[in-house]
This record gives C-alpha cells, sequence and structure tokens, in this order.
C-alpha cells in the first residue's frame, strides 16, 4: 500500500476493505491467499484508523472554546444546532453591546 498510499483516499480504502472481507466470507481460497487477502486487509483497516484519528483531530480544533479547551460532548444534531443558535445570538448580543 505504499505507492498507493498516496492515491488512497478513505472512501476507495474502505470500500477495498468491504470488498476482502465479503471474499474471505465466502471462503473457497487457499491458505496463502486467504492470509494476503488479510494482511491486506489490516494494512486498510490501519489506514482508515489514522485516517479517522485525523478528522478527530479536526474535529476537535473546531470544536475548542474561547479558552483553547474542548467541550467534549456526544453528537447530537439538535444539542449541535441549539449551540449553534445560541452562539449566534451570543454574538448579536456583543454586537449591540458594542454599539
Amino acid at each position: 500500500m505504499n505507492t498507493k498510499s498516496k492515491e488512497m483516499n478513505f472512501e476507495k480504502a474502505l470500500a477495498e476493505l468491504e470488498h476482502i472481507v465479503a471474499r474471505l466470507e465466502k471462503g473457497g481460497m487457499s491458505l496463502n491467499e486467504s492470509l494476503g487477502l488479510f494482511e491486506k486487509g489490516v494494512k486498510l483497516a490501519r489506514f482508515l484508523r489514522q485516517e479517522l484519528d485525523k478528522a478527530e483531530k479536526k474535529v476537535e480544533i473546531l470544536l475548542k472554546d474561547e479558552k483553547g479547551e474542548i467541550r467534549a460532548q456526544d453528537f447530537n444534531l439538535e444539542t449541535f444546532q441549539e449551540t449553534e443558535e445560541e452562539e449566534k445570538a451570543e454574538e448579536i448580543e456583543q454586537k449591540e453591546e458594542d454599539f
């Protein structure tokens, strides 16, 4: 996967891993063929984990509060929208106070 890693993206890697899992579940391959697919699947899983870790770090950066601290919370779309609305309302209040 060294040469392919430049071309590989999350979606392609996930699709390839799903294909490998399906082939392994189907069976009917030699031990060496199965081991080769398993090894490739492990490499893909590691790549996917790294990509997810990167995405998580980006999300954490985006969720930092004004003090630079991460506000840990479970993602809930309604809560996210409410928080976003509250932050907008606070911004408006701050702007009105500045006038």
